[in-house]
């Protein structure tokens, strides 16, 4: 009878320690993961960025409480933003907010109609490499969004959760409310002048200047874009082949279609997440709101520890039936 190969605890050894490489390394590139908390059915976009590839999707629908993910390769750039209000009118598919114009579920490489919340990716050309990261209004809002990382080694102060959590459609000015009151426009789409879109006279960050309205958008949301120079406080890194995730309506807030006016929730207090999905408690979002960095990277999940929980049961149950055939 030829010899099992599991009869010697060499070759499983051996198998294990290519497990936990596949676990933990997977190959070069990044997974995207797409969370809606929304009350409502969204259509993520993604539209990638000239000379990098398209992902496996240009555009899908997610339905409430549930999720999606995507590989990216090394060194991909683009955007994603989430599309609300779709139907299929008259035989033209079309969405209230952040349609592309496609007619159709996909964007096939087709952007954002402002107004629209964007999360913006550069990824590093190695896993040894920086990614950078934000979340960005300077098209305008549409929804809540969260973008978080996990499994980067980056130094302290990197690798933060950012994005804006509040609902600014109710408290956007009416010369900038868009589709019904379900969108905020930013003020170079509403008026269109150099001052506001940073053009012209004013294309450096030392002639465009932050307005009252961007000003407006950064109290709400600190850690997100609020116009074209914003940089300092509104990019993020994280090194080290991350992965991230990006949420819709992180405290499952209503859209402003379904929103109640009720207003008697204390100020103090922060929404419980609901759906279906929790994290361990929404101090975060808390945190995120304020710019601390600090909170809200701690409750990035840890994957890493899950996976290693898998690899070890698996070596485990491996090695215990190699013993089991010498015997």
């Amino acid at each position: 009878m030829e010899p099992s190969l599991l009869s010697s605890p060499a070759p499983v050894l051996l198998l294990t320690v290519h497990l936990l490489f596949f676990l933990f390394h997977g190959g070069e590139g990044t997974t995207f993961t797409f969370v809606n908390r929304c009350g409502e059915t969204v259509w993520p976009g993604i539209l990638s960025n000239a000379g990098t590839p398209q992902l496996e999707s240009t555009g899908f629908e997610l339905p409430v409480a549930s999720s999606r993910s995507f590989q990216a390769p090394t060194g991909w750039s683009g955007r994603f933003w989430a599309r609300t209000g779709c139907s299929s009118t008259g035989g033209t598919w079309s969405c209230a907010t952040g349609d592309c114009g496609s007619g159709q579920v996909e964007c096939n490489g087709a952007g954002a109609a402002p107004p629209a919340t964007l999360a913006e990716f550069t990824l590093a050309p190695s896993s040894a490499g920086q990614d950078f990261y934000d979340v960005s209004l300077v098209d305008g809002y549409n929804l809540p969004m969260v973008v978080e990382a996990s499994g980067g080694a980056g130094a302290s102060g990197e690798c933060a959760a950012t994005g804006c959590v509040v609902d600014l459609n109710r408290m956007c000015p009416p010369e900038l409310r868009a589709a019904q009151g379900v969108a905020c426009r930013s003020a170079c789409e509403a008026f269109g002048t150099p001052e506001y879109c940073c053009s012209g006279a004013f294309a450096s960050p030392a002639t465009c200047r932050p307005s009252s309205y961007s000003q407006m958008f950064k109290a709400a949301c600190p850690r997100s874009y609020s116009y074209a120079f914003d940089d300092p406080t509104s990019t993020f890194t994280c090194a080290g082949a991350a992965d991230y995730t990006i949420t819709f309506c992180p405290r499952s807030a209503p859209s402003s279609q379904k929103a109640s006016r009720d207003s008697s929730t204390s100020s103090t207090s922060t929404p419980k997440a609901t759906g279906g999905l929790t994290m361990d408690d929404d101090s975060w979002l808390a945190s995120l709101a304020t710019g601390d960095a600090t909170a809200a990277r701690r409750a990035v999940p840890r994957l890493h520890q899950s996976l290693l929980l898998v690899a070890t049961t698996v070596a485990c149950t491996l090695l215990l039936q190699s013993y089991n055939i010498n015997a």
